[in-house]
Parts: C-alpha cells; structure tokens; sequence
C-alpha cells in the first residue's frame, strides 16, 4: 500500500462529474490498483475513489497549472480520476501481505447461514447463486436472483446499522459495474434495523429485511404475541 499525503485537486470524469478542489488530503493506491481520496473525517468513506480493475499513469503536468505531479487513473470503462498535485508532503510504501478477512461473530455467522438455507425468506422465487461472494473489496454475504432473474446482493448483520448500509453501497456500486450481473439491487438484511440505517438504506433504493432468527432456524419465538 502507498499512502500519499499531498496538496490536491481531484476531477472525476465518466458516467458523471465530480470535482474536488485543491486541498491537503490522503491518498492511498493499494495493491489491488484501487486509488481513493480521504479527508481528515467522514470516518473510513473517502471523498472519491476509483475501484480495481483500474490503472494509474504519472503523466505529464498540464499546461498553465504549477503541479508537481499529474495522475490520471482509469478504469477498463474509460472513466478518469484525475488528481493534480501541488505538492507532496509525505510519500511511503507498506507491504501489509494477505488480510485474513473479517471474522463474523457467531449468530451472523449463522445468520447468513441460515438465510442461505431459505433464500425464499427474501421473496418469492428468490435462488441463491453464491454465499460470501468475492469482489475486489471484500465477500458480498449472499448473491441472489429473485423471481424476475434480476441479480440480489445481500449484507447480513445482527444489528442493523449506518455502516452497514454504507458497505453494502459500495458492494453494489462495484457489482453494478460487472455487466454480467448488472443491474444488482440489494437488501439489508438483520435482526434489529435502526431507523436511521432504514432511512438511509430506503434512500439509496436499498431493501430493508428484519430477519427472525428463531423462526429461521425452525423454533418458536420466546416473544409474546397476541396471535
């Protein structure tokens, strides 16, 4: 991994436009390829980011400017991260080696198990393809297709929250660039949803489902109900 901390201007260029202007800020390009731009908050999101499988070429400064360096990373889509550096004020390299992954604590674990068992519980006609399906960025809990064929990626958590839904946003906005699979819509599955995760999933077109755990794995509920 190297991580750059330098004075930048950022210009997205593709499917849309976004620019980010000049500013001391992070940038970390990994071993994957994968390059993205990060202030000193927005805690793990970064301001903007290009995901694998992408290139990164030092070309030359443009004309009229005063950078030091010009990056330019593209995708296999053609759409451009183009980074103008003022100046550089710290530049390492870090050999990190294989992550051994997230481990999921016991009653996801099951969870997603479970769920995998009776995909159905999603919807009607739901199949699954593919449990801890991998990207670039880490295993989408369970791929699906749903009654239609459409593609179903699905994040599995005990207690539903903001992070949650934010990794699942970025699952799909890497599985929705893979045209064998596109268009990928997802549900956020848990036992407990919080109403701010709910809101956020719900903007963002993200299916909200609260999972019965009991229910799931073929006992009685220990709640009361009326019915």
């Amino acid at each position: 991994m190297r991580l750059v901390i330098a004075e930048c201007q950022v210009d997205y260029v593709g499917r849309l436009t976004a620019h980010l202007p000049m500013a001391r800020r992070l940038l970390l390009i990994k071993s994957d390829g994968s390059v993205s731009v990060h202030a000193d908050d927005r805690a793990y999101k970064p301001l903007n980011w290009m995901s694998p499988p992408c290139w990164l070429t030092e070309a030359a400064v443009p004309e009229g400017t005063q950078a030091q360096a010009y990056w330019v990373v593209t995708n296999k889509a053609g759409e451009e991260l183009r980074i103008t550096i003022a100046a550089i004020e710290h530049d390492s390299e870090h050999e990190l080696g294989v992550d051994p992954g997230l481990v999921k604590d016991g009653v996801e674990a099951h969870l997603q198990e479970l769920l995998a068992e009776h995909v159905e519980t999603l919807g009607p006609g739901h199949t699954l393809i593919r449990r801890e399906y991998m990207t670039a960025i880490g295993p989408v809990d369970l791929l699906c297709r749903d009654a239609a064929g459409a593609t179903v990626a699905v994040e599995i958590k005990r207690r539903g929250e903001i992070d949650g839904v934010e990794q699942l946003t970025r699952y799909l906005e890497l599985l929705n660039r893979d045209t064998t699979l596109a268009p990928v819509a997802g549900v956020f599955a848990a036992q407990q949803i919080k109403p701010q995760a709910r809101t956020l999933a719900e903007d963002r077109g993200i299916r909200c489902v609260v999972l019965d755990y009991d229910e799931l794995r073929g006992a009685e509920s220990t709640e009361f109900r009326l019915f």
